[in-house]
């Protein structure tokens, strides 16, 4: 890849942060370490997974696949590859491992938490079962592999919806996000479906942080404004957005508008990077939330990985979680396709 062609893809970029400053020089420097990525996974067959929140200098100059973490945990059984490098955070990873066991998971990051995967165990879950012993228990797939082997049924954000309505149990456990547990709620009851739905205390620390004052402040600003958020997102937001959805129901929401639209959208960072690249004539408008765990990842640590495999954190899972996690990641297709 040569800097101009880098340079072309992302001076359109304006999020206002550091890691979003692509100038010439900038990116010559970027495309030396794209350039020996790309030699490098190649001669080594190995594959490289970028979700949408992470750099895009990571999705455009060296990503295989790019996307949400479900679709990307899919992509990784359609690659020859055995060795895939997941640049994301490790519940991402642990789903792709559960999705193809065979395969070596690497993740480069090195902050590789979440705030919502982190906000409940395996272990919690067991004690909140013995405590609701009639419910089905629903877990989003933003949750750790121990906690996807101990719940019922896993959802996507594209999918909560319809799956929790055919679920044929009225007591539903959802978790962990409890902002998009009451999103499900208000679905639900617009669409006449009568469950009972307990929630956990988690939040994605990134969506929270977003206000509808602020949506409402923007409205007033910019005429014929469009509002697009993530349904992790407050249900405040949520009633005064435009469109709700996940990640790839976003891109292709943006897509669809009419090109003098000004657009506020309101989640990761990373998205609107990928967007402003991809449509550079559009206007997006205000600021974006950085994740700190996805921004983790870098051209330079996916670099290490590649030349010490060894030494990068590699997903490991235990038969017994693992089976079951599949499991449940399996009763989300069945209860789908009702």
């Amino acid at each position: 890849m040569q800097a101009a062609e880098l340079y072309n893809k992302l001076r359109s970029v304006q999020n206002g942060t550091v890691l979003c400053q692509y100038s010439m020089e900038n990116c010559e420097k970027l495309a030396d370490l794209i350039n020996q990525i790309n030699e490098l996974k190649k001669e080594k067959k190995v594959a490289i997974l970028a979700h949408s929140y992470v750099a895009p200098e990571i999705t455009f100059g060296v990503a295989d696949y790019s996307g949400d973490s479900y679709q990307l945990s899919k992509n990784a059984m359609e690659t020859n590859a055995q060795t895939i490098i997941f640049a994301a955070v490790e519940f991402m990873g642990e789903t792709a491992k559960i999705l193809n066991p065979d395969k070596r998971v690497l993740i480069p990051g090195t902050n590789t938490g979440c705030s919502l995967a982190d906000s409940i165990t395996g272990e919690q879950v067991k004690k909140l079962k013995e405590q609701y012993k009639d419910h089905t228990f629903v877990c989003y797939i933003n949750t750790t592999a121990d906690v996807k082997a101990a719940c019922d049924v896993c959802v996507t954000s594209s999918n909560v919806t319809k799956i929790v309505s055919n679920i044929p149990n009225d007591k539903i456990v959802f978790l962990p996000d409890k902002l998009m547990g009451e999103n499900l709620k208000n679905e639900l009851e617009k669409m006449g479906v009568k469950k009972e739905l307990v929630l956990h205390t988690g939040t994605c620390y990134v969506h929270e942080q977003y206000d509808p004052d602020l949506v409402e402040y923007f409205r007033i600003q910019n005429k014929g404004l469009r509002v697009v958020c993530h349904p992790e997102c407050h249900p405040g937001v949520a009633m005064l957005s435009d469109y709700v959805g996940s990640t790839g129901q976003m891109l292709d929401y943006i897509r669809s508008l009419p090109e003098e639209s000004p657009i506020l959208l309101l989640t990761e960072c990373g998205l609107n990077a990928r967007l402003q690249s991809e449509l550079p004539n559009r206007r997006f408008i205000g600021s974006c939330n950085l994740c700190k765990y996805m921004k983790s990842n870098s051209l330079e640590n996916i670099l290490q990985t590649l030349k010490e495999p060894g030494k990068a954190k590699e997903v490991k899972l235990n038969t017994t979680v693992l089976t079951a996690a599949k499991r449940c990641i399996e009763n989300m297709f069945i209860y789908n396709e009702r």
